[in-house]
Formats: structure tokens, sequence, C-alpha cells
């Protein structure tokens, strides 16, 4: 991708510094932070296109900063943990993170995992205005925009892009790896429940009832479906 820039939170100066090195070398613009504190600050300030975001800062949780972050920007944040447990990452993604990646890391994977979150971030898979259930559920995909009856929904990337694959083919059941790869880029060495916390999420969002959804339906020992058609 290159030409973005990536603001990367870490207590450790060698993770700093190696990571500047990598993400340089193809082409982004790095800045830094040490501390939550100066993370919120450089973050307000310069906008970045995505944040790299340490969960063990010295001064708060980085769960606290992902929530601060989330709470006023939908930037993308990727999280750097030496919590490897399955859980651990889906709290992660609860909090609104789209992408998670645990120490030690391949810096060439996380490069690519960089690349892979701001393409999806980037780039819009239509450039028309999609309805659904006469017009009840809308789509703007050029504006990353969705609306529950004319009602604006918050929606994180990941939400956005797993509600966008499922409305390309509406009533087309997809598999839980499927999404996951084309929402997460990557299968997460199997860790394919990843997808369901991202549907529970967005549910809830939409006003779907769990116990009988509308719009994400499940589809027992498969995976999900949108489970209504695209008005004419």
């Amino acid at each position: 991708m290159g030409s973005a820039t990536i603001l990367v939170v870490d207590d450790e100066r060698k993770i700093r510094d190696l990571v500047r090195v990598y993400l340089e070398h193809e082409g982004y613009s790095v800045l830094a932070a040490d501390t939550a504190q100066r993370a919120l600050e450089t973050a307000t300030k310069a906008q970045p296109d995505l944040i790299l975001l340490d969960l063990m800062l010295p001064d708060m949780p980085g769960e606290e900063v992902a929530r601060s972050l989330r709470s006023v920007s939908d930037v993308p944040i990727i999280m750097l943990t030496a919590r490897s447990s399955e859980d651990e990452r889906i709290s992660g993604l609860r909090i609104g993170a789209d992408d998670y990646v645990v120490k030690p890391f391949s810096p060439r994977e996380l490069v690519a995992r960089v690349d892979a979150v701001l393409r999806r971030a980037g780039g819009s898979r239509a450039d028309e205005h999609l309805s659904f259930d006469e017009a009840r559920l809308t789509i703007a995909p050029e504006f990353r925009v969705v609306a529950v009856e004319g009602a604006p929904v918050q929606l994180t990337r990941s939400e956005f892009d797993l509600l966008l694959a499922l409305a390309s083919r509406p009533g087309r059941v997809f598999s839980r790896y499927e999404l996951v790869t084309r929402v997460q880029g990557f299968d997460y060495e199997g860790y394919e429940r990843t997808i369901d916390v991202h549907v529970k999420n967005l549910r809830r969002k939409l006003g779907d009832d769990p116990r009988d959804p509308r719009y994400v339906v499940t589809v027992t020992g498969v995976g999900y479906k949108l489970g209504v058609q695209r008005d004419p």
C-alpha cells in the first residue's frame, strides 16, 4: 500500500524501531508513542490511517486506549500482545480491533496485515446504494454507511465488511472460513469463532433478535447468510 501514516504504540523501543524500519521500507510514514497518553494525543493531532497498539502499556491498558479511540473514531486498529489465548483475542475483537497479532511476530507478516487492513478500509466494493427488506436496511459502500429504518448504524470496519460480504450475495450461505478470509484477510490459524463475535455485535447494532434474526441468519453447521433479499 504505502503512503499511509501508521502510529506504532509500544513501550519497548526495540519493537517500535523494528516495526518502523519494516513499515518505512514499504513506503509508510511512521509515528511512534510509548505511552497511552502520548498515543491518544498523537492520534488526535495526526489522524493516522492505522494504529498498531500494544496492550501492555505502562500508564493505561491498551484495551482502554482502544475503547477511547473507538468512541471518537473508526481508525483501523491492530492489537499487539503477548497474550495468545483465544478468549483474549476475542476480547480484543469485541473492543473493536480490526486484527490481532501475537508477540513475538514476524515483521513481514505484520506489514502484510497492515496492508490487508488498509486495503479493506480504503477500498469500497461497490459504488451503488444497496437496499434490502423494502428499504428497512440500506448500505452505501462508497461511504461505508449503514442504516436501519433510516437511522444510521455505527459499525466497526470488520462488522461493515462482514455485512457487505453477506449482502453481496443475499441468501447465499457463507462458511465461517470464507467470512474470516474476507473480513480479516487471514484464517487466524483456525480461530473461526472470531466471526461469531462479529456476528453477535452486528446483530445487536442492527436490532436483530439473536433468537430469531431477520438479517444475519445462522445456518447450523455451515455459517451465515443474509436473510433478506435485495430490493428491485
